[in-house]
């Protein structure tokens, strides 16, 4: 692993002339304030707005600080301690389409003049550095699905959903909402807006989706590389909750707000190039063939799959999504989540799929609630050593998972993703390359954080267990 960089903060200062004429070019555009934000333990942006006069000084570090271990999860340091800085990089800088006065720029925390050991998007930057050295570069996409609701005499239902509410008339059972042109048209309004923000934004939007749950979306958009990536789904996280708001309704990231519901995944689109080859996809082979070194990649991922998935599904309510079948689904049973720690074809049941659209590996056990950089970053690390080290996977798994028992399964050397958060906690604990990855203290800080998100659910008494036990015993 390469060491934190040790030039100092002052190395990391936009360059004074491209300050001068982002500042011009904000003013033309009639900006006024500055969002410049960091990223917290959970991939949660935070921020103190400031005019946009400020804008020279905060690309000299002489901006906002923050006492950042006073409210993100990481009391390591003490309330003497110094605070943290964040330098702004200019190259993600935007102009919110929900209020033109402001602008948005990603920022990195620095601390005694060092990259502070707890910012996740340092940790990303210094695993975009070792793949580097190795002459690899990540590339990813991501699958946004999310639910859009709103309020009801103090609850939440669905935003698109013209039955009557339950207790209140004929509610008859319903089909998939999945790709239903009705409610697509339904939902222009918002959408329409979505796709309007986001070809400004050039980000190559394919489509909109709407997906398997009532109410539910999925974007799909271009590729980058993985850092601009983890920049791009943070804002589109706050991007999607302002234009929610504009139209009477908010959007959740929860994978499963109720059981009927389908999940909102994240799907990682991973690809790789060589860093004296740009735009070459390592991945693509002769004759419109998979390359020998995607499996090596599949191989690193796996290896690790388990410490991923900590990350990648970071919430208790997470592991509610990764079953095969769910009574009372909406649209049939089964849920087309992955189960387990194996990779297939196309094969939507595994962790891993290779689409038969395009080079790359979708990991699936994936979702909206994760931190991007840190999930970005333990994918890079765990692919590269595995193309590195050339490290076999095995044949693919071109069956329904759903249909074959474990034992099948394990005879074909798959794994079960982990069960629930602890489990796939521990195996973060375990893993000595995610711990190189995060550093030691952001790896012991997750881990805290997770077992008491773990301890905390684990003692709270659900609406389940007061139906299922209160009167049979």
């Amino acid at each position: 692993m390469s060491e934190p960089m040790t030039s100092g903060m002052a190395a990391s200062f936009p360059a004074p002339e491209r300050v001068r004429a982002c500042q011009t070019k904000l003013e033309e555009a009639g900006v006024k304030y500055l969002l410049s934000c960091w990223i917290d333990l959970l991939g949660v942006p935070k921020t103190k707005p400031v005019p946009l006069s400020e804008l020279a000084a905060l690309c000299a570090g002489r901006g906002p600080q923050f006492a950042v271990h006073s409210v993100s999860f990481v009391p390591e340091l003490t309330p003497a301690d110094s605070d943290q800085i964040p330098v702004p990089d200019l190259d993600p800088l935007v102009i919110c389409p929900w209020d033109r006065r402001c602008a948005w720029v990603m920022a990195d925390l620095w601390w005694q003049d060092k990259p502070y050991n707890l910012c996740p998007r340092h940790t990303l930057k210094r695993a975009v550095a070792d793949a580097a050295e190795l002459g690899l570069a990540g590339f990813a996409g991501i699958e946004p699905e999310f639910i859009t609701m709103r309020w009801h005499e103090g609850q939440p239902i669905k935003a698109f959903d013209n039955d009557p509410l339950p207790g209140q008339g004929l509610r008859p059972r319903r089909q998939a909402f999945g790709y239903d042109t009705e409610y697509s048209i339904d939902a222009m309004g918002f959408l329409g807006e979505i796709i309007e923000v986001l070809g400004e934004l050039k980000w190559g939007l394919k489509d909109v989706v709407a997906e398997g749950a009532y109410s539910q979306f999925e974007l799909d958009f271009g590729y980058t590389d993985v850092l601009r990536m983890a920049d791009r789904l943070v804002f589109l996280r706050v991007l999607l909750k302002e234009v929610a708001k504009r139209h009477g309704m908010f959007v959740t990231f929860m994978p499963k707000p109720s059981i009927g519901d389908w999940r909102s995944g994240a799907h990682i689109n991973f690809s790789m190039q060589r860093t004296d080859a740009s735009g070459v996809n390592l991945f693509e082979g002769e004759n419109g063939g998979w390359a020998e070194c995607v499996y090596h990649a599949v191989g690193g991922i796996l290896s690790h799959g388990a410490a991923l998935t900590a990350v990648a599904c970071s919430t208790v309510n997470s592991y509610n999504g990764l079953v095969p079948r769910v009574g009372g689904f909406e649209g049939g049973t089964v849920t087309w989540a992955p189960t387990h720690m194996t990779y297939g074809n196309n094969n939507r049941s595994a962790m891993l799929r290779l689409p038969q659209n395009r080079f790359c590996i979708e990991n699936r056990a994936a979702d909206m609630c994760m931190n991007p950089y840190l999930s970005l970053a333990l994918t890079l690390a765990f692919a590269a050593q595995g193309v590195a080290q050339r490290i076999d996977p095995g044949a693919a798994l071109n069956r329904d998972l759903y249909a074959l028992s474990d034992e099948q399964i394990q005879a074909h050397g798959g794994r079960r993703l982990p069960r629930h958060l602890l489990e796939a906690v521990e195996a973060l604990q375990a893993d000595e390359l995610a711990r190189d990855v995060m550093g030691a203290q952001m790896h012991e800080s997750y881990l805290r954080y997770k077992i008491d998100e773990w301890e905390r659910y684990h003692q709270a008494v659900t609406d389940w267990e007061v139906q299922e036990y209160l009167r049979l015993y």
